[in-house]
């Protein structure tokens, strides 16, 4: 069993976040920490480091009273860039971008964003819009894909 992540560094975006384990929310959606300066793992996703399968992080792109958060800048990752989880035993497992695309809130369970098998990936999701209030607000998810780097 792989160790849980403690923070994410984005270089060369100047991201550097802490990593709390997330669950599901009462309404069935990944919940997300409230601080939009720190990022979830989705608890029941691969650690990152697994041997297979999709280890997914969570973050908002902004929120009310609090500001933009750390994962904004998910609009200016580029294929190839840096992504790496630290982890509790001091480790740091290191992935490259590999995709970036726009999902649809509704779309999003049924993605490839939450499997459990095939190449290991770390999955960075946040908000999308457009933002429509009478809607629930944002009405997609920016996902990010990259690959694990074999040490």
């Amino acid at each position: 069993m792989e160790p849980e992540p403690t923070g994410l560094i984005l270089p060369r975006l100047g991201v550097r976040a802490p990593v709390d384990a997330v669950g599901v929310a009462p309404d069935g959606q990944t919940e997300v920490p409230k601080d939009p300066q720190r990022v979830g793992w989705y608890r029941f996703s691969p650690a990152p480091g697994s041997a297979e399968g999709s280890s997914v992080i969570v973050g908002h792109v902004d929120s009310t009273g609090y500001g933009l958060g750390v994962l904004v800048a998910l609009n200016e990752v580029r294929q190839g860039d840096r992504a790496i989880v630290q982890r509790t035993d001091g480790s740091r497992v290191e992935y490259r971008v590999t995709a970036r695309r726009t999902v649809g809130k509704k779309e999003l369970a049924g993605s490839e964003a939450f499997r459990r098998d095939g190449p290991p990936v770390l999955t960075l999701i946040t908000c999308s819009g457009p933002y429509v209030p009478e809607k629930g607000g944002y009405q997609n998810n920016l996902v990010v894909t990259a690959g694990q780097v074999p040490e």
